[in-house]
C-alpha cells in the first residue's frame, strides 16, 4: 500500500482569537473522521493553528482505497424466469440496476434456494477525487456561531479567505476551497515576512514557517514559549506571574511570533484593589500581572507582542502608555463608589428590571431575604447576618467600577461592605453569595455567604421556571445550570432539605402577587437540580446505574444521599451484590404485578416452606443491628450487614413459589419479599443496578 504524507492548510485573516482553539479541534476531528468514513489508513494527524491559519498534516497516508468485492443478490430465480425461460421484468430490471445485461449476471444455488447474483470489484478511489469533499464538509461542521462572506464569493467562512494549500507529497491537489484555488504556497508573519513561502513537501511545512516566516505556527509549542518568556522575565524583578489558562489560549491565539514585554505602572494605583487592577489589564489589554513574595500586586505587567521589535523600549513605552488611563479610570471610580453606601443604593435597585415578569432587582433582594433568614434558621446559622448579607449582595451593581467590569461583582460589593463598616459575615457573604461561579470553584466558607447563595440561587430557578423560561439545548440566558450545580454542591454539604428549599422561594412570590403553580413548579425545579446532580456525579466517575439506584428514590437530603450513593459503590465490590441485586430485580418485578394490597406484616404460622421461614428469620435477627446504623447513617455498614442475607435470600427463590394458589400463602410471602426490599430502599433501589 503506497503512502504519502499530506498537508492542508486554510490560510485567513485573523481568526477569532478566544474561538481559535476550538476550531483547530474541529477541522482535525473532521478531516480524521472524514478519511476514517471514507476507508483511509494513515499513521497520524497533526493540527496546527494561529491567527492567520488552521492547518492539518495527515502522516502516511494511503493513496487510495482498497478495491472491495461487491456482491448483490437479486430475484429468486422462479421469479427472474418465465416458464419459457426468458427473463422477467424483475430480472431485467435487477440487471439494469448492476449496469449488466441478464447474461453476465450469476445464479447462486444453496439449500435455501436460488436466486439471481451480481458480483463485481469496485475499484478504490484516490484521494486526489476524494479529500476536496472531505475538507468541504470539514469546514461546513466547524462550530461557527456567524459566518461571513467576502468579496464577491459565494461561500461563507468565519473569516475571508486568501490562500489554500493542499499538498500530497509534492503534488498539489488541483481543486478549490471555499472559492480559492489550491497550491503549494504559504505565507508567513505579516510583518516580519509577508511575502510568500513555497513548501517542497508536508513535513517541511512547520520547520519552514519557523525559520524562515517567523510563524511557530504549532498552538501548543507556541503557548509554551510564552510560558516560558513569561516566567523568564517576571523573575527579573523577583516577581510571581499569575497566568491564567484562559488568558493564555487568548494570547496564543493572537500572535504568530510572541515576543515578551515587561511593562511598569505608578505605585499610586496599587492603592486601588488588586481586582480592579488586575481586571483592566487582563480584560481590556491581555496583560499578565505580577505577585511578589507576599503574593501582593506589583506595579509591573507583561505583555506579548507579535514583532520582534528592533527598539523594544518603544513596545514597552507604547504598552505603558495604554494602560494608565485604564488604570486611572479604576482609580477613578474607586474614589467615587466610596461616596455612597451600598446601604444608600438598595433603594435604586427598584429601577434595575430583573426580569420583567418577576419584578425589579430590588423585588430580587427582598425575597432573598427572607429565603436566607429562613435558612439561617433552619442551619442553625445567625439569621440577622444572612438577612443583611442579603439585603446588601446585590448594590454593587449599581457602582461605577461594576458597571465597568462586571466581573468584579461580588468582589467590590466585599471591598465596599468593609468600608461601610459591616461586620466580616456580612462583608464576606456579598461576594460568597455568587459562588460557585463555574464548575470546580471554591464554594462559599462563611455561614453568611451559604445561605444567601442558596436563596439567591434558588429565587432565580423558581421565577424563571414560574413563567416557563426553561433552558433549551445551549440557551440558559439566566444560567440555571449553574445555579442549580452550585445548590447541588452547598447541599451536598448542608443539612438542608431540597424541597422546603423550594417551596421557600415559591412561597416568597406568592406574597408578592406572582402567580406560581405550586405544585408543577416545586416538581420541576427539584427534577432540574437533580438532574444537574447526575452530571456532577457522573464526572465524579460513579456509575449511571449507582447514580440511578439512589436518586430514583427522589431524596430531599442530598448529604445524605451521597452519603448513600458511595456506600452502595463500595457495596458493590462486595461478592454478595450481583446476587443481591438479581434478587431485587426479581422482587420488583413480582410486586409490581400484584394488583392487591399486600400486608404489612409477615403472619410466621402461615409459613409452609423452611426457606421462607429462614428468611424471615435472618431479617428479624438482622433489622435491630440495621436501626441504629440507618439513624448514623452508616450506609456502608447496614449493606454489609444486608450483604449476609444473600444464602437466606438465594435460597428462599430457589425453593420458594411465591405466587401460590393459597390466596393467604402468596399474600403472607408477598409480606415478607416486601419488608425485605423495603429494608434495601431505605439506601438505594438495587433493582436498578445492572
Amino acid at each position: 500500500m503506497n503512502t504519502r504524507d499530506l498537508l492542508i492548510e486554510i490560510g485567513t485573516e485573523e481568526l477569532p482569537p478566544k474561538a481559535l482553539k476550538t476550531l483547530s479541534r474541529a477541522f482535525l476531528a473532521g478531516i480524521h473522521n472524514g478519511l476514517k468514513s471514507a476507508g483511509l489508513e494513515f499513521e497520524d494527524l497533526v493540527n496546527y493553528a494561529s491567527p492567520r491559519r488552521l492547518s492539518v498534516l495527515v502522516i502516511e497516508l494511503q493513496e487510495k482505497q482498497e478495491d472491495k468485492p461487491v456482491e448483490r443478490r437479486g430475484p429468486a430465480l422462479a421469479a427472474a424466469f418465465d416458464d419459457d425461460g426468458c427473463p422477467t421484468q424483475a430480472a431485467k430490471g435487477f440487471a439494469k440496476s448492476c449496469g449488466v445485461e441478464v447474461e453476465e449476471l450469476d445464479k447462486l444455488e444453496t439449500e435455501k434456494g436460488s436466486w439471481l447474483t451480481y458480483s463485481n470489484l469496485q475499484k478504490g478511489e484516490s484521494v486526489q477525487t476524494l479529500i476536496t469533499d472531505i475538507i468541504n464538509k470539514s469546514l461546513d461542521a466547524l462550530p461557527i456561531p456567524k459566518r461571513m462572506r467576502w468579496s464577491d464569493l459565494k461561500d461563507q467562512f468565519v473569516r475571508p479567505v486568501h490562500w489554500v494549500v493542499l499538498l500530497f507529497g509534492d503534488e498539489v491537489i488541483d481543486t478549490k476551497i471555499l472559492g480559492v484555488k489550491t497550491g503549494r504556497e504559504t505565507r508567513g508573519h505579516r510583518f516580519h515576512h509577508p511575502e510568500t513561502l513555497y513548501i517542497g513537501e508536508p513535513v517541511a511545512y512547520a520547520p519552514l514557517l519557523e525559520t524562515e516566516g517567523h510563524v511557530i505556527v504549532e498552538f501548543e509549542a507556541r503557548r509554551e514559549a510564552i510560558r516560558a518568556q513569561i516566567l523568564e522575565i517576571a523573575n527579573t524583578v523577583k516577581g510571581t506571574a499569575v497566568i491564567d489558562d484562559a488568558l493564555l489560549d487568548e494570547v496564543t491565539s493572537m500572535v504568530e511570533w510572541p515576543q515578551a514585554v515587561l511593562g511598569n505602572f505608578d505605585e499610586r494605583f496599587l492603592d486601588v484593589p488588586g481586582e480592579a487592577l488586575i481586571s483592566a489589564m487582563k480584560g481590556h489589554q491581555k496583560y499578565f500581572h505580577l505577585l511578589d513574595p507576599d503574593e501582593k500586586l506589583m506595579p509591573h505587567f507583561i505583555t506579548i507582542s507579535n514583532i520582534e521589535s528592533k527598539e523594544p523600549d518603544k513596545v514597552r513605552e507604547g504598552n505603558e502608555r495604554v494602560i494608565r488611563p485604564r488604570l486611572s479610570d479604576s482609580e477613578f471610580f474607586w474614589k467615587q463608589d466610596q461616596k455612597r453606601s451600598l446601604q444608600d443604593r438598595v433603594t435604586d435597585l427598584k429601577t434595575v428590571v430583573f426580569q420583567t415578569k418577576l419584578g425589579t432587582l430590588y423585588d430580587k433582594v427582598q425575597r432573598t431575604m427572607i429565603i436566607a433568614s429562613s435558612v439561617a434558621t433552619q442551619l442553625g446559622y445567625n439569621e440577622d447576618d444572612a438577612k443583611r448579607a442579603a439585603e446588601l449582595c446585590k448594590s454593587d451593581l449599581l457602582t461605577d467600577m461594576v458597571n465597568e467590569f462586571p466581573d468584579l461583582q461580588g468582589v467590590m460589593g466585599r471591598y465596599y461592605a468593609k468600608l461601610n463598616g459591616e461586620n466580616d459575615q456580612v462583608v464576606t457573604a456579598i461576594e460568597e453569595h455568587y459562588m460557585p461561579r463555574f464548575s470546580g470553584d471554591t464554594l462559599p466558607q462563611t455561614n453568611a455567604g451559604i445561605c444567601v447563595a442558596l436563596a439567591d440561587k434558588i429565587d432565580t430557578l423558581v421565577g424563571i421556571f414560574t413563567i416557563g423560561l426553561v433552558p433549551s439545548g445551549d440557551k440558559d440566558p439566566f444560567a440555571l445550570r449553574r445555579a442549580a450545580l452550585g445548590i447541588c454542591r452547598i447541599l451536598l454539604e448542608q443539612n438542608m432539605d431540597l424541597t422546603q428549599l423550594i417551596k421557600l422561594a415559591i412561597k416568597n412570590y406568592t406574597y408578592q402577587k406572582i402567580p406560581v403553580d405550586i405544585t408543577k413548579t416545586t416538581n420541576l425545579v427539584y427534577q432540574f437540580i437533580i438532574g444537574r446532580l447526575q452530571v456532577l456525579y457522573s464526572g465524579l466517575d460513579f456509575k449511571h446505574d449507582e447514580i440511578d439506584a439512589v436518586l430514583c428514590l427522589k431524596p430531599n437530603l442530598l448529604q445524605d444521599s451521597d452519603r448513600k450513593l458511595r456506600a452502595l459503590a463500595s457495596f458493590r465490590t462486595l461478592p454478595e451484590a450481583e446476587s443481591l441485586s438479581a434478587a431485587n430485580k426479581r422482587i420488583s418485578n413480582i410486586l409490581k404485578k400484584v394488583e392487591s394490597e399486600i400486608p404489612d406484616k409477615w403472619n410466621t404460622f402461615l409459613f409452609a416452606e423452611k426457606e421462607e421461614k429462614d428468611l424471615a428469620d435472618a431479617i428479624t435477627r438482622i433489622e435491630p443491628k440495621l436501626e441504629p446504623l440507618f439513624q448514623n447513617q452508616d450506609y456502608s455498614s447496614a449493606l454489609k450487614k444486608l450483604a449476609d442475607l444473600r444464602e437466606s435470600v438465594d435460597a428462599f427463590f430457589s425453593e420458594v413459589m411465591v405466587m401460590d394458589k393459597d390466596e393467604a400463602l402468596r399474600n403472607n410471602r408477598l409480606a415478607l419479599l416486601s419488608h425485605l426490599r423495603n429494608l434495601f430502599l431505605r439506601v438505594a433501589d438495587l433493582s436498578k443496578l445492572q
